[in-house]
């Protein structure tokens, strides 16, 4: 099958090769699935058929990317070291390195904007650190996470460092796999999707004594909506890395009844509680607006612009180790936690973020999320390059922070600049695509 194209131009002196038929692949079987098959000029390619988009696991991504020949157009979902960002013990060593960088070329101020995540310890590697910090605080909480699982898988809670003394024993003269010198076979996600089989991140292909304990955020200390504990999963879409620009969604929230340590819906699923049909989930725009009603606009403005100085500053610390295809995208979904000082936390980023539906609510969210995802990706070269949103989309980094307002560029250096990010915003992403592809 060959691609059909004809030539448009876009801008003056700017030609682009319009797309009418893109042939597509992919693993996960889900949401992303029906989204893929019910879009305009997309067939489905299987086997070794050849293909412009995929959707891919890392598996293949590992196995493939470099053996693959692909033309300027094609597109994948994932880039080459992903899991510099998305395996934990690799994510909290990268923001460590980038907040030591800033204090030393921008001071402890700028430095600070990077504490938004919890003492965290590298095990067993930084074991005997990790012992020093234990006993400085006697009776805190503390959470033993495996570095490459998902959905609760492995993590346990302790308080007496004998506690972990049977599992540091079990990883006593045991040959652990050298993540840095093995990048391919270390952070392995079976598959992109994530169903009940497989879902956020990767299976357990490392072994479980590779681990981070990261000090507990208090639970007396976190915020909870009528008493219920909860967790923000807010989607990033990164089209490039060098420059680095990001795409901020306007979409979700988790809420956990009682399962209070860990917020996750595959969790809270095997809750007594759960119901299969309303699911545990707010739109983000609802939790916005309680937020508000409970602290006042500028309280809640003052929380929003710092998660969107965690997704940006996280970003950051990865932008010269992550490799930049012009060929891969990628969809982060980022797990933030909020205290009760309004203050928020990273808990962890996926690289492959849950896409199957829990409710009727979540499959339409996530129905939507996936077509604007592919509007951004713009397969079909319908864009111009100069839009600020899409759908559902806001365009947050372009090279540097983007501004609401159209103007100038010496807009960035007045106290009125205001990111172009609407997290939790009115969403009317329906009229704006309409109004967007009428204009092109």
């Amino acid at each position: 099958v060959s691609t059909l194209w004809y030539s448009v131009t876009s801008a003056p002196g700017i030609s682009r090769e319009q797309r009418t038929l893109i042939r597509f692949k992919t693993k996960p079987v889900n949401t992303l699935m029906d989204v893929l098959r019910h879009r305009p000029g997309w067939v489905e390619v299987k086997d070794e058929g050849e293909w412009d988009f995929y959707w891919c696991d890392v598996r293949w991504l590992q196995k493939n990317f470099d053996q693959t020949y692909m033309n300027k157009h094609v597109r994948i979902s994932h880039f080459r070291n992903y899991y510099e960002l998305t395996q934990k013990n690799y994510m909290v060593k990268n923001l460590k390195r980038f907040r030591k960088q800033l204090e030393r070329e921008a001071g402890k101020v700028e430095a600070a904007k990077c504490d938004f995540f919890p003492k965290t310890f590298d095990m067993p590697r930084e074991y005997h650190l990790f012992v020093d910090e234990f006993r400085k605080s006697p009776g805190v909480t503390w959470i033993m996470k495996p570095v490459a699982r998902s959905q609760g898988k492995g993590i346990f809670l302790f308080r007496r460092l004998k506690d972990i003394m049977d599992w540091r024993k079990g990883t006593a003269g045991k040959k652990l796999i050298s993540v840095e010198a093995q990048p391919v076979h270390a952070n392995i996600n079976p598959s992109g999707s994530h169903d009940t089989k497989s879902s956020d991140d990767q299976k357990d292909e490392i072994p479980a004594e590779n681990y981070v304990a990261q000090r507990n955020i208090c639970y007396t200390n976190q915020f909870s909506l009528t008493g219920r504990k909860f967790d923000l999963r807010v989607y990033v879409l990164v089209m490039s890395y060098n420059p680095l620009q990001a795409w901020l969604t306007r979409f979700t929230l988790n809420i956990d009844d009682h399962y209070v340590h860990l917020t996750n819906v595959a969790v809270q699923k095997k809750s007594p509680d759960y119901h299969p049909g309303k699911g545990c989930k707010w739109m983000l725009q609802r939790f916005r607006q309680y937020l508000v009603s409970k602290h006042g606009p500028e309280a809640v403005e003052t929380l929003f612009s710092d998660m969107d100085n965690i997704f940006i500053r996280c970003l950051q610390s990865v932008q010269k180790v992550i490799i930049s295809d012009k060929h891969c995208f990628e969809l982060y979904g980022y797990d933030i936690l909020i205290d009760q000082d309004l203050k928020p936390w990273l808990l962890g980023i996926n690289a492959s973020p849950s896409l199957m539906a829990s409710s009727q609510e979540d499959y339409e969210l996530k129905t939507c999320l996936l077509e604007d995802t592919l509007h951004v990706v713009d397969m079909e070269a319908r864009l111009t390059g100069r839009e600020k949103r899409v759908g559902g989309f806001d365009l947050m980094w372009n090279d540097g922070p983007v501004s609401r307002e159209e103007g100038p560029a010496d807009l960035f250096r007045m106290r009125t600049f205001v990111t172009n990010t609407h997290l939790g915003c009115v969403n009317d992403r329906k009229e704006q695509l309409r109004q967007l592809f009428s204009s092109l």
